[in-house]
């Protein structure tokens, strides 16, 4: 039975990756974080590695505090860049396969076209900055590696948009939300399970698929068309959602105006087909409510 190391576990990602894990039961995985594996430590990281004969790395950790990370630029790339490339020269040096999640944060959401992963990158944040630094680096020292860009993660699991928007609609009468800042949510489960699909058909096969790949839901919206739909399907009725612009809504670090991916190509490498956002938007809030 292959061993699969899987970093990063405790985040939305991870937690995702490890509820699908069920479904290949032919793989022995093995969930960290940064409790019991700190991926900056390379000589940590080599020493389980080798000594859990791991065969596959799925890399979920990351810095995602992408304001925070304009004062904290030093332990921002020592998470997502330095360990990333720990991770590239490691699994290298043992002959194991290696995902590692990326962003849409390396492009500066200048364009107006879906974004492909030979395109220009020009990152206008520390956090895109470092991730982007992080593709770079585990790319050099791993060939056969693979980088999945995501964009607009949410999931049951940690913070994010989906969970914020639910508490303030259910806390407030109005909301202010940016609607010229556009792209695609991802729920982390389809992310996970795409993953997934990756690290099988590749664990077998020298890993000879390396390179970019794109992944979010399908369909294109605005943050503000996003909680509109948030808040409808958690059935919120009692506050009202305004539309503004990004000016009006100053924060330290800047955001993308245009996210969108284009998936194409993980599509046909993978055979994965990628559900549309609302109905992945859906389950989640299914998933939520059950919680409660």
């Amino acid at each position: 039975m292959k061993n699969i190391l899987v970093t990063g576990a405790y985040g939305q990602l991870g937690n995702e990756v490890r509820i699908l894990s069920v479904n290949y039961p032919q793989y022995n995985f093995m969930f960290t974080d940064v409790d019991s594996l700190d991926i900056c430590d390379k000589a940590m990281l080599l020493d389980f590695v080798q000594g859990n004969d791991i065969r596959y790395i799925i890399n979920c950790a990351a810095y995602t505090a992408v304001d925070k990370a304009e004062d904290e630029a030093e332990l921002c790339e020592k998470i997502n860049a330095k360990a990333v490339k720990n991770l590239g020269e490691v699994a290298a040096e043992v002959g194991a396969g290696i995902i590692h999640v990326s962003t849409d944060y390396v492009f500066n959401g200048k364009g107006y076209m879906p974004y492909t992963e030979d395109m220009p990158t020009s990152p206008c944040s520390v956090y895109g900055k470092t991730k982007l630094k992080g593709e770079k680096a585990l790319l050099k020292a791993c060939e056969n590696a693979m980088v999945v860009r995501t964009a607009w993660l949410y999931s049951p699991f940690g913070n994010n948009f989906v969970k914020t928007m639910r508490k303030l609609g259910a806390e407030r009468e109005q909301l202010n939300v940016i609607f010229d800042q556009v792209g695609s949510p991802t729920f982390a489960e389809d992310l996970a399970a795409a993953l997934l699909v990756m690290l099988d058909q590749t664990i077998d096969q020298e890993h000879n698929k390396g390179g970019i790949y794109h992944y979010s839901n399908e369909g294109v919206c605005s943050w503000y068309d996003f909680t509109l739909k948030i808040h409808q399907l958690s059935g919120i009725t009692t506050c009202q959602v305004n539309p503004i612009e990004t000016k009006d809504y100053p924060t330290k670090a800047a955001r993308p105006h245009y996210s969108v991916l284009n998936k194409a190509k993980i599509k046909n490498t993978f055979g994965i087909t990628v559900p549309h956002w609302e109905a992945s938007l859906q389950r989640c809030i299914n998933q939520l409510n059950e919680a409660e």
